[in-house]
């Protein structure tokens, strides 16, 4: 295979739990050395199920399905020398990525500016709940997923109509603030090849979900309209949203008036694309009280399976509500490589999701099982830092760094 697209990037990873280990985990897949930076008992997230393995030696399927493809290196940072090696690691690195508390990596004596001074061309990334220039107070807040789905004003469009406010499904506070933060590197790579100079990426959070809200956001600012939950549908584009069929559900986005002629047609109503009331996407969606009984009256008629195959036909949008079960078995992302085949040591052969950055010359992938607890870090100590045995077997002695667990 072809060098992969971050080949010779190497990416100091202080990251822990869900946030940044994502952001990492996507660098890794893009070929980029990753040496994620753990304490003596390890990332939290060794600790979260489900697990995988024998016992006495299982392993964390959630450390294992963000963590593929990097390195581990055990260092004590409440160590002198723990952190002369995170300085010499720094000086010989291209990023740095860390989620601690805001002002934990200035006490530690690598904030921004110090290291600047170790390495002037470092892109420093850093996540964390409000980011770290704020307004006083808020910079110390501390931020878990659930405050910043609160926070930002996702929850309250999501869930059932007239219900109450409720947390999206995964962890998108989390997620999508490390997908933002490794947009934000990329730039920054580019910008230093053309300036050699590094930035620091200071990733909130609450600003990742804010961005993300969609046309909610217009709608209060031009409208003067305060979005709430609508289940399955959408505020402005009607019918666009799940409806009940004889079995389970099925999506049906239809998004243009020719989409709503086809799909009228298909459903034997005919009739409706003929009143006054629902000529227009805007007619619909102001009379949707009326138009979305009618409809589901229709499709309560037919199975999820007998209605996707009419869609299908008829070219229109659709999709059944999968399950976890039905889209982990599904051909397609098989065929995606989406659900992909890992041999992890002591946990054995498991299936995590891949990578969906999809290049057609070097796409991200999964290569590497996820390391065990300080599996690297005399290979990093030796053949990047240039230690010595004695060297190293002093500061296994001290308390510094460990091996294999």
């Amino acid at each position: 295979m072809a060098n992969r697209a971050l080949e010779g990037i190497r990416v100091v990873d202080l990251s822990h739990v869900l946030a940044a280990p994502t952001c990492t985990m996507f660098l890794a897949d893009l070929g980029a050395e990753v040496i994620h930076i753990e304490p003596p008992h390890g990332d939290d997230s060794r600790e979260f199920g489900p697990f995988a393995g024998k016992p006495g030696k299982n392993k964390s399927g959630y450390f294992i399905s963000l963590n593929r493809n990097k390195k581990s290196m055990v260092l004590n940072l409440k160590h002198e020398k723990g952190k002369k090696i995170l300085g010499e690691l720094i000086r010989l690195s291209d990023v740095i990525v860390e989620n601690f508390r805001p002002m934990t990596m200035r006490k530690l004596g690598f904030g921004w500016e110090e290291i600047q001074k170790i390495n002037p061309g470092m892109i420093y990334a850093s996540i964390s709940g409000f980011g770290h220039d704020t307004l006083p107070g808020y910079e110390t807040r501390p931020a878990y997923d659930m405050v910043a789905q609160g926070y930002s004003g996702i929850m309250s469009i999501t869930g059932p109509e007239g219900g109450p406010p409720c947390r999206v499904g995964s962890s998108v506070g989390d997620i999508v603030a490390g997908h933002q933060a490794v947009i934000g590197i990329l730039a920054a790579l580019i910008h230093r090849e053309k300036t050699g100079r590094g930035q620091y990426y200071d990733g909130s959070m609450i600003d990742g979900l804010f961005a993300v809200l969609e046309n909610a956001a217009v709608r209060y600012t031009i409208e003067g309209t305060i979005p709430e939950s609508l289940g399955s549908a959408h505020p402005s584009i009607t019918p666009f949203q799940g409806f009940k069929t004889k079995d389970s559900w099925i999506i049906t986005p239809i998004g243009n008036d020719n989409l709503w002629a086809a799909f009228c047609k298909v459903i034997n109503r005919e009739d409706l694309t003929h009143n006054l009331k629902f000529e227009t996407n805007l007619l619909r969606t102001n009379n949707k009280e009326e138009l979305i009984p009618i409809l589901a009256d229709e499709l309560r008629k037919k199975t999820t399976r007998e209605w996707a195959d009419i869609f299908e036909d008829a070219g229109l949008p659709y999709s059944p509500i999968n399950n976890i079960k039905e889209i982990c078995e599904d051909p397609n992302i098989t065929y995606r490589k989406m659900l992909v085949d890992m041999d992890q040591p002591e946990a054995g052969k498991m299936k995590i999701a891949g990578s969906p950055i999809h290049l057609s010359e070097t796409p991200g992938e999964v290569y590497a099982a996820a390391p065990l607890l300080g599996q690297h870090s005399e290979e990093i100590l030796r053949e990047i830092l240039r230690y010595s045995d004695e060297e190293i077997d002093n500061l296994k002695k001290e308390g510094v760094i460990n091996g294999e667990d």
